[in-house]
């Protein structure tokens, strides 16, 4: 399961649509590794002024893999994030986590650059290929 939602969360999807502010925080709630990632990766493309910033550390154990694999695999789980935070999200080899500001000087090309196929071959390494 990817989400641990309380019952008055359930039953509102059940009965129409959820705001976005109640559904991220069901996300922080239930995948709080995910979270902590996402919200440093955003913080520190925030204080560093250039529109970019990315986590390159693996997660400490296949829990935690899951829970970034989750969080951002998940269209309406990674749209909510970008939303709320209002960047852009990029992924890389299970846990190289990248946050953007498209409105930045040269964000949009940063982010290209970072999504295309080039980028995702140069940052290949042995000891990522099971992960």
């Amino acid at each position: 399961m990817s989400l641990t939602v309380d019952d008055r969360l359930l039953e509102k999807a059940r009965q129409g649509e959820v705001d976005d502010a109640s559904f991220v925080a069901c996300v922080r709630d239930s995948l709080p590794y995910a979270w902590e990632v996402v919200t440093g990766v955003v913080a520190r493309m925030r204080d560093g002024g250039i529109g970019f910033a990315d986590n390159q550390t693996p997660p400490p154990d296949e829990q935690a893999r899951g829970q970034l694999l989750r969080v951002l695999a998940s269209d309406s789980m990674r749209g909510a994030l970008e939303r709320h935070f209002g960047v852009r999200l990029a992924f890389q080899n299970c846990h190289r986590v990248a946050a953007f500001d498209l409105a930045a000087e040269g964000g949009i090309a940063r982010y290209e650059k970072f999504i295309s196929p080039r980028a995702q071959l140069l940052n290949q390494s042995p000891e990522l290929v099971d992960c």
